[in-house]
Protein backbone atom coordinates (compact mmCIF):
# COMPACT_ATOMS: atom_id res chain seq x y z
CA UNK A 1 0.00 0.00 0.00
CA UNK A 2 2.72 2.51 0.93
CA UNK A 3 4.82 1.60 -2.07
CA UNK A 4 1.91 2.30 -4.43
CA UNK A 5 1.20 5.60 -2.68
CA UNK A 6 4.88 6.59 -2.85
CA UNK A 7 5.08 5.74 -6.56
CA UNK A 8 2.02 7.88 -7.25
CA UNK A 9 2.62 10.84 -4.94
CA UNK A 10 6.28 10.58 -3.91
CA UNK A 11 7.43 13.78 -5.58
CA UNK A 12 4.57 15.82 -4.16
CA UNK A 13 5.07 14.38 -0.68
CA UNK A 14 8.74 15.33 -0.85
CA UNK A 15 7.71 18.86 -1.84
CA UNK A 16 5.41 19.16 1.17
CA UNK A 17 8.16 17.93 3.46
CA UNK A 18 10.50 20.51 1.98
CA UNK A 19 7.84 23.17 2.53
CA UNK A 20 7.67 22.29 6.19
CA UNK A 21 11.44 22.58 6.32
CA UNK A 22 11.16 26.04 4.75
CA UNK A 23 8.73 27.08 7.45
CA UNK A 24 11.24 26.01 10.06
CA UNK A 25 14.02 27.94 8.28
CA UNK A 26 11.76 31.02 8.24
CA UNK A 27 11.22 30.77 11.97
CA UNK A 28 14.93 30.42 12.62
CA UNK A 29 16.69 32.61 10.05
CA UNK A 30 14.34 35.07 8.40
CA UNK A 31 12.14 35.96 5.46
CA UNK A 32 14.60 36.17 2.55
CA UNK A 33 16.31 32.89 3.39
CA UNK A 34 12.90 31.25 3.56
CA UNK A 35 11.86 32.83 0.25
CA UNK A 36 14.94 31.43 -1.50
CA UNK A 37 14.29 28.03 0.06
CA UNK A 38 10.66 28.20 -1.11
CA UNK A 39 11.90 28.88 -4.65
CA UNK A 40 14.07 25.79 -4.45
CA UNK A 41 11.13 23.78 -3.09
CA UNK A 42 8.95 24.96 -5.97
CA UNK A 43 11.57 23.84 -8.46
CA UNK A 44 11.89 20.52 -6.63
CA UNK A 45 8.11 20.06 -6.64
CA UNK A 46 8.00 20.71 -10.37
CA UNK A 47 10.74 18.17 -11.03
CA UNK A 48 9.07 15.66 -8.69
CA UNK A 49 5.72 16.11 -10.43
CA UNK A 50 7.41 15.66 -13.78
CA UNK A 51 8.92 12.40 -12.50
CA UNK A 52 5.62 11.23 -10.96
CA UNK A 53 3.83 11.70 -14.27
CA UNK A 54 6.62 9.80 -16.08
CA UNK A 55 6.95 12.38 -18.84
CA UNK A 56 10.53 11.44 -19.71
CA UNK A 57 13.70 13.43 -19.13
CA UNK A 58 13.36 17.03 -17.98
CA UNK A 59 15.91 18.24 -20.53
CA UNK A 60 16.01 16.62 -23.98
CA UNK A 61 19.76 15.93 -23.94
CA UNK A 62 19.81 14.15 -27.31
CA UNK A 63 18.05 17.03 -29.05
CA UNK A 64 20.32 19.54 -27.35
CA UNK A 65 23.48 17.68 -28.34
CA UNK A 66 22.27 17.31 -31.94
CA UNK A 67 21.51 21.03 -32.09
CA UNK A 68 24.94 21.91 -30.70
CA UNK A 69 26.80 19.64 -33.11
CA UNK A 70 24.80 21.00 -36.06
CA UNK A 71 25.46 24.55 -34.96
CA UNK A 72 29.20 24.09 -34.31
CA UNK A 73 30.46 21.17 -36.41
CA UNK A 74 33.97 19.90 -35.85
CA UNK A 75 36.46 21.00 -38.47
CA UNK A 76 38.63 17.93 -38.17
Amino acid sequence: MWREWWETYGGRASGVAAGLLCGLIYLISGFWDMLFCALLVGIGFGIGKHKDEKRGPLLPWNRLMNWLTDRWPRSR
